[in-house]
């Protein structure tokens, strides 16, 4: 008879061994994986009717998850991408179960092969041109927030980077010598460097002359001078989104975030002829891949193929062969 291998103590491993020590997760990917575990322990608790630290984890079994998977969907309204993410914590967990407990392979092979959910990929929001000046225009760069705030969307509209990297930023991260440029630790712990405009650079290089020059002070710093949180991010976008709603309407029918700022920052890069291969590095992308979304959504370039194709209304040609000499010759 197989033991029974504790799901706390394996639970813990996991965050303590693989997470942190081993693989050095960021702090969001932590917290996803432990909302995940909370959840999926409350449930647990509920439906086996089990303090969470006596849990076994032959009780976790693939029936019970896709019970659990279920009731995201069904009763908390999850989507079908929540519903994924959740899910990949779990395989993740059960993928470190598998080396820390092997006699229960069978078990964890049947989680593991829990199908992900499909779903309808939309296409992606961005804004045009008119949109992105009426944006930068609307902070009130005669006030300290204002001008913090004008420089936050321009560097988001012209680097792409996202709201984590752009909230992480110090000003010893910024190079606004020849070549100016900023540096940022992205998704998986990869470094990389994005080079700035000139404009971008005397806008940063004007907020960082009023805020005092510290390498150690956030670029973007919160009033308090501490770093900004996501949902501070998200509502300095959407405050001035709201004040270029006047000026620019096309905003009303758009629901822009800062990951809004940096799908616009690559359809502007794409529309300018820029290879996606060279996209995915400038957005720190693992995939190449993952730059199909902007071929996806952008129209100028399927009209562009489009006006390329015959008509359809165009009347049909009758085949007609080239001459028998001319044919004899190109054939040489």
């Amino acid at each position: 008879m197989k033991a029974s291998a504790n799901l706390a103590l394996l639970l813990e491993g996991f965050f303590t061994k693989r997470l942190m020590a081993q693989r050095h997760a960021s702090p969001h990917t932590i917290a996803s994986y432990r909302d995940t575990f909370r959840l999926l322990l409350g449930f647990a608790q509920k439906g086996l009717g089990r303090a969470p630290s006596k849990l076994a984890l032959e009780e976790i079994n693939a029936p019970f998850v896709a019970s659990f998977l279920d009731e995201l969907e069904s009763k908390r309204a999850n989507g079908a991408r929540s519903r994924n993410i959740r899910l990949a914590a779990i395989r993740s967990f059960f993928r470190y179960a598998a080396l820390e407990a092997p006699e229960h392979s069978a078990l964890i092979q049947r989680v593991l092969s829990i199908p992900r959910k499909r779903h309808t990929r939309p296409l992606i929001d961005f804004l045009i041109r008119a949109e992105i000046e009426a944006l930068l225009s609307a902070p009130n760069r005669q006030t300290w927030v204002g001008q913090r705030d004008h420089a936050f969307l321009l560097v988001a509209v012209q680097t792409g980077l996202r709201l984590s990297e752009l909230t992480g930023l110090r000003q010893q991260d910024v190079s606004l010598g020849t070549g100016a440029h900023v540096r940022c630790l992205g998704k998986g712990r990869k470094e990389r460097a994005t080079p700035l405009t000139k404009p971008t650079a005397r806008v940063v290089t004007a907020w960082i002359e009023r805020q005092g020059k510290n390498d150690s002070t956030f670029l973007f710093p919160s009033a308090r001078g501490g770093r900004l949180s996501a949902d501070a991010g998200q509502s300095l976008v959407a405050r001035h989104v709201a004040a270029a709603q006047s000026v620019c309407p096309s905003f009303a029918k758009k629901r822009v975030t800062p990951h809004v700022l940096r799908h616009t920052a690559a359809m502007e890069l794409l529309q300018a002829g820029v290879d996606r291969a060279l996209i995915a590095i400038w957005l720190g992308h693992e995939s190449v891949e993952t730059t199909q979304i902007y071929l996806d959504a952008n129209l100028a370039l399927k009209e562009e193929i489009l006006a390329k194709t015959r008509p359809i209304k165009t009347p049909p040609g009758r085949y007609r062969p080239g001459d028998r000499l001319l044919n004899f010759l190109k054939g040489l």
